[in-house]
């Protein structure tokens, strides 16, 4: 909106969360809270998507949150990438990472192009009733009370007002407001480093279909393709560099000679960034929480900046939608901070560690971390452990709103629960995440779920914010009283014994898992990690005539 005046009139001065930030992670998680119906309130300094050289590449995990904030697989363009190659100007290709195929039903790896997922993200976030979602305010203070927080914010014409929310999310970025006022500096070294970045125009002919690491101790240059017949290639400053000499159209000409011809160069966008590896010492102080690069900012190596922070978007999302629905206490916001910062820490290491490999500081250091990495590369299991991605962190918690359990299990609690091909009641062909909902789901592997428990702990589970659902094996489609699932390529059913109750978080993490006989421990157990006998629950109405079903 351009008419302030009218967007200040629509500014709420109330709102159950507020998120500062609208990029992409602040917007996903507007889009979370509204599929959850959270009264959510989004402010941006900005109106409109900035056209900036940023995030390019998301993962499966990713692309799976995105699919649970509302996003179908074409709402914007994407290259699936097959592979990622290490190269040295001595020993040649000395590494190789394979992307191919996908996990959960999304590709392992993909490019992007920022500003189209942006746009569609908005484009969600816009037909959810319940989130307002404004550009033109600059966050000024907070001040947190026994029962919220309140935020002064100055529109674009100087002039204050406050939001009261009962939460406050800050997606605002490395230079995060946010977290500024509430204490949480980035402490210790930064590992910067600046590169120039250049997006080259109309390469739909010549575009690399990889990605590639030019690992030259001289200049190292990461080079990729994105969507639109656009190309990217990252340089290295060199100590003496400054800004204006790299990004002066000459050097950007000499610097990709080796690819296009000068007169062919059609550049799109330029410009010299800082890379940093940085961690807060917590995410979360009181009833604000950081999210994104405001909470931690990972080195670009690895693909998993923007990645990490919409992981930390589903994480926050459904824990504050369950308290503010009532289904849980309080307390459980405080596992936000302990599932997330211990793997977003790992990320950034391993990021640190690609970026040590990307750029050596000396040609003998290239020469012998190359090699080592090429010698490596001739053992089947190193090869596998660099190859098949074993290296990269698992997004399994250790510790958290889970309930631990044995070692040697499939499903493991604090991890994924699995997507896959799922035929609905409706006879719909779709994936299973899709199935599953916006709920906390009670899933039954070849058994219903509804005909282990009493009516009472139906009405408990319900309470909870809990939905049942039944895997079924493909063709079985008679018989019993709760929704079900037909797993068409039989991926689900096999990862656990038949007749295993499983507990999937909305955020689509299990929870807990036991053998059916076991159903009365199991909602037991998931109520003591909601804390929800502490929970006032009047006004919570639960109907169990008729169990709910799947959308159509």
């Amino acid at each position: 909106m351009n008419n302030n005046k009218k967007v200040c009139e629509s500014l709420p001065s109330t709102v159950d969360v507020l998120v500062i930030g609208n990029g992409p992670v602040g917007a996903t998680i507007a889009a979370l809270l509204g599929r959850y119906g959270v009264t959510t309130l989004v402010l941006d300094k900005t109106h409109e998507v900035l056209l900036m050289p940023r995030a390019i590449a998301l993962d499966n995990e990713a692309l799976r949150i995105l699919q649970l904030a509302g996003l179908a697989e074409d709402a914007f363009e994407k290259i699936v990438i097959p592979e990622v190659r290490m190269h040295s100007p001595v020993l040649g290709q000395f590494g190789r990472a394979n992307t191919q195929g996908c996990i959960d039903g999304h590709p392992k790896l993909v490019t992007f192009y920022q500003p189209d997922l942006e746009h569609a993200m908005r484009g969600q976030v816009s037909r959810l009733k319940s989130v307002t979602s404004l550009g033109g305010f600059e966050l000024e203070s907070l001040v947190e009370e026994a029962d919220g927080v309140i935020a002064t914010v100055r529109d674009q014409n100087g002039q204050a007002h406050k939001v009261r929310a009962q939460y406050l999310v800050g997606a605002d970025g490395a230079s995060s407001r946010v977290r500024a006022l509430i204490g949480q500096e980035f402490e210790g070294q930064t590992y910067a480093q600046d590169w120039l970045i250049v997006d080259v125009m109309n390469r739909h002919q010549s575009a690399i279909d990889h990605i590639e690491f030019l690992c030259d101790p001289r200049r190292p240059t990461p080079h990729m393709p994105a969507p639109g017949g656009r190309e990217r290639w990252e340089f290295m400053l060199q100590p003496g560099e400054s800004r204006e000499e790299l990004e002066n159209p000459e050097s950007i000409a000499r610097l990709i000679a080796p690819w296009i011809n000068p007169q062919a160069l059609q550049i799109e966008r330029k410009a010299v960034y800082r890379f940093h590896a940085r961690c807060c010492n917590r995410f979360s102080k009181g009833r604000t929480f950081l999210v994104g690069d405001a909470a931690h900012i990972t080195p670009p190596f690895v693909g998993q900046g923007l990645v990490a922070g919409l992981r930390d978007g589903a994480n926050l999302a459904w824990k504050l939608a369950w308290v503010l629905r009532g289904h849980a206490a309080p307390v459980i916001l405080e596992t936000y901070d302990e599932e997330r910062r211990p793997h977003a820490q790992a990320m950034i290491n391993l990021a640190k560690l690609m970026g040590r490999l990307v750029m050596p500081k000396n040609k003998v250091a290239a020469f012998l971390i190359h090699g080592l990495m090429r010698t490596l590369a001739l053992t089947p299991a190193t090869r596998k452990y660099f190859e098949q991605l074993d290296i990269k962190p698992k997004n399994t918690f250790k510790h958290g709103l889970f309930m631990q359990q044995r070692r040697g299990e499939t499903l493991v609690c604090g991890s994924l629960f699995p997507q896959a091909w799922v035929r609905t009641m409706q006879r719909q062909i779709k994936l299973s995440d899709d199935a599953l909902g916006d709920n906390l789901t009670l899933v039954g592997l070849g058994v219903d779920p509804l005909s282990l428990l009493t009516t009472e702990q139906i009405v408990s589970w319900e309470k909870m914010g809990g939905h049942f659902l039944e895997v079924r094996t493909r063709g079985q489609r008679n018989g019993g009283s709760c929704d079900f699932i037909e797993d068409m390529n039989h991926e689900i059913l096999p990862l656990a014994a038949k007749g295993t109750l499983v507990a999937v978080r909305p955020d689509r993490i299990i929870m807990h898992q036991v053998p059916g006989a076991q159903a009365s421990r199991l909602l037991l157990d998931c109520k003591g990690l909601l804390a929800s006998e502490d929970v006032t629950l009047d006004g919570i109405s639960v109907t169990i005539d008729e169990p709910t079903r799947l959308r159509a």
